[in-house]
């Protein structure tokens, strides 16, 4: 009997993926696992219970028969406290679960002794890059969120020459030039928009310039030193980020759509966008605010609404990639599948975790009913003094 593993249904508000797609499915049965998929599971990512049959699966009714006696247990979102009880001791739950918003799902797990792996916690290394759920999730946002923008933007984005007279093209200016900023750019582009970019780290120019958007920053010698050797963005002097914020403000003024994507792992978004900077813009010039659920980059969005201040729309849309689930599914059920063959033996065909691997390192919460991240027995201890 191979190892099994469990697939839930999604029961977060505003979730729409599920963590396995029929591929997926088809490659651990390959393996020898034994697969249950609790029914309906992928009905809202246009996955039905009858292809998830055929790709070797076992449906079932409910979380507590999908989970009975599983090995392991892959799901997109943390589960809920009732169904951590159903949840059998020592399995391994692999999912986002998000721990610096979702203060106690730790101590939960720990206390009911799931080994848990989270996500997100992935690290940066190239050899984990087909696991990185943060890339293949942000690209898709990127993409949606300007769709998203299309869609209350009453104006086209390229420009047309008709015999009534020529339309001019939407002005784009995307806030941050990571994997959700650098899909923004291309999608913008491609539908004919003149696209504007800018970020914190001065690598980030050539990025942006090679898809074909200009780069707003004010480049003087503090910007130029302004990476760590990892990569990562310094903190800027007082004196910068006043000239910066001085320069994005008089460029926002001329956008006709702002996409805004700046997050910061385990804190606040940070703030972009003032009130100031919104009544400055156009009429009908619209705000996608992708940092929504951390805050909001823009002062005047709300998580889950489309506001109107001064005549912009301000889109605060929750789970953007959730507004793809068919393929957000997809290529996070490929995320966890190339994960599984680093734990799983090829030849033995049962479950063989290195926990001194990097990735397993960076991935892995809870072990034998205690919290082992390094970024969480900190808080663990203080709690407990």
């Amino acid at each position: 009997m191979g190892i099994k593993i469990s697939i839930p249904k999604e029961t977060a508000e505003n979730e729409r993926r599920v963590a396995a797609s029929p591929e997926s499915v088809k490659k651990l049965v390959k393996l020898d696992c034994v697969v249950t998929i609790e029914s309906n599971a992928g009905k809202a990512s246009a996955f039905s219970d009858a292809i998830y049959k055929d790709a070797g699966a076992k449906i079932v009714k409910s979380f507590a028969d999908t989970v009975k006696g599983a090995d392991i247990i892959l799901k997109v979102q943390a589960p809920s406290t009732n169904e951590i009880k159903d949840i059998p001791k020592d399995s391994l739950l692999i999912a986002m679960l998000a721990p610096f918003v979702n203060k106690s799902i730790l101590k939960d797990l720990a206390k009911a002794k799931i080994d848990a792996f989270s996500m997100e916690f992935v690290p940066r290394i190239s050899r984990a890059q087909s696991m990185d759920v943060l890339s293949s999730q942000s690209n898709l946002a990127g993409y949606k969120s300007v769709l998203d923008a299309a869609e209350y933007y009453p104006h086209a984005f390229p420009m047309m020459m008709t015999a009534a007279g020529t339309i001019p093209p939407a002005k784009v200016f995307v806030m941050g030039a990571g994997v959700a900023g650098l899909q923004a750019i291309a999608t913008a582009k491609r539908l004919g928009a003149v696209v504007s970019a800018t970020d914190v780290r001065p690598a980030a120019k050539e990025q942006v310039e090679s898809l074909g958007a200009s780069f707003i920053a004010v480049e003087d010698d503090e910007f130029k030193q302004a990476e760590t050797s990892g990569g990562y963005a310094k903190e800027m002097s007082a004196e910068y980020k006043k000239k910066q914020a001085e320069l994005v403000a008089q460029h926002i003024a001329k956008q006709d759509i702002v996409i805004t994507t700046a997050l910061i792992p385990g804190r606040p978004a940070p703030k972009l966008i003032s009130a100031a900077m919104v009544k400055s813009m156009k009429a009908g010039s619209v705000i996608v605010d992708m940092a929504v659920e951390a805050g909001g980059n823009c002062a005047s969005s709300k998580a889950g609404e489309v506001v109107n201040k001064h005549d912009v729309s301000i889109v605060g849309h929750l789970n953007i990639p959730s507004r793809l689930a068919a393929d957000a599914s997809a290529l996070y059920a490929k995320n966890l599948l190339n994960l599984l063959n680093l734990i799983i033996d090829k030849e033995s065909k049962a479950l063989a975790i290195d926990y001194e691997d990097e990735i397993i390192k960076g991935v892995c919460m809870t072990k034998g009913g205690e919290i082992i991240h390094p970024n969480f027995t900190e808080t663990k201890k203080s709690e407990e003094e």
